[in-house]
């Protein structure tokens, strides 16, 4: 269940907890969100009306999510799985449900109103402070405690399990799924030789994690994030991304 905050969100506050976002990107994993895109873009094709089913697959090995529909690539975008001790699941499963303002239950910060430290749920800071969980927005489940959501992309397994999607993706592989839709997840994919070589790598992932005064807000939820989906491929209808994170100089394109 979400953890709602009793923080309210001003610049104030976010400046007093700015020292904090250091110590915090220490204890990122699953939740942690890493920086800004910068000028990385993420491109996304609507799917073709009476198309047939789109279908997830994920290659482990590249750390690559592939969003089809026929043999058409709708979205091909850079994911970070599961460090060991702490595996992404294999195997076929489908979409069971989405929350844009989902939060970690055991990974975020215990505040007392006026103060953020970072923490897990089991280790309270005393009376008067209570856990707020690190956001997990746009959250996507496919199985019970394992999903997409946003979060930082790095270059080798590091999450908690789940599947972490860079914050110019994160919204159009929301809009692209729904509950029932197909994910497949393997160490190796044939699209890994067809596909993955095309798709570029973000490099905020090292980046501190926002202010704990946004994070704790729930002002994070609803801050701008790419989210216009291109028209389905064929189609002559023009479109332009919306980029909420720079000019898009490094585009991931869908083949």
């Amino acid at each position: 269940m979400m953890q709602k905050s009793v923080v309210p969100f001003s610049w104030t506050s976010l400046a007093k907890f700015a020292c904090l976002a250091v110590a915090t990107s220490l204890l990122a994993g699953c939740a942690g969100m890493g920086g800004g895109g910068g000028n990385y873009h993420t491109t996304a094709y609507a799917p073709t009306p009476g198309g047939g089913p789109v279908v997830v697959k994920v290659s482990l090995k590249t750390q690559n999510v592939y969003v089809e529909q026929g043999d058409q690539l709708l979205m091909g975008t850079p994911t970070c799985v599961g460090k060991p001790g702490y595996p992404t699941p294999t195997g076929h499963f489908a979409v069971t449900g989405k929350d844009r303002d989902k939060r970690s239950s055991t990974y975020g910060y215990w505040t007392n109103g006026s103060e953020a430290h970072p923490g897990t749920s089991g280790q309270s800071r005393g009376p008067g402070w209570h856990y707020v969980g690190y956001p997990m927005a746009y959250w996507v489940e496919f199985a019970p405690g394992y999903g997409f959501h946003e979060g930082p992309i790095w270059p080798y397994p590091r999450s908690h399990g789940c599947l972490h999607l860079h914050e110019t993706a994160v919204v159009k592989f929301s809009e692209l799924v729904h509950e029932g839709t197909p994910v497949i997840i393997a160490y190796t994919l044939p699209e890994d030789d067809k596909w993955g070589r095309s798709i570029e790598r973000p490099t905020d992932y090292a980046d501190p994690d926002p202010a704990p005064a946004l994070m704790i807000s729930d002002h994070w939820f609803t801050k701008p994030r790419e989210s216009e989906l291109l028209p389905p491929k064929g189609s002559t209808t023009g479109s332009t991304p919306t980029a909420s994170t720079g000019s898009g100089a490094a585009a991931n394109p869908a083949l």
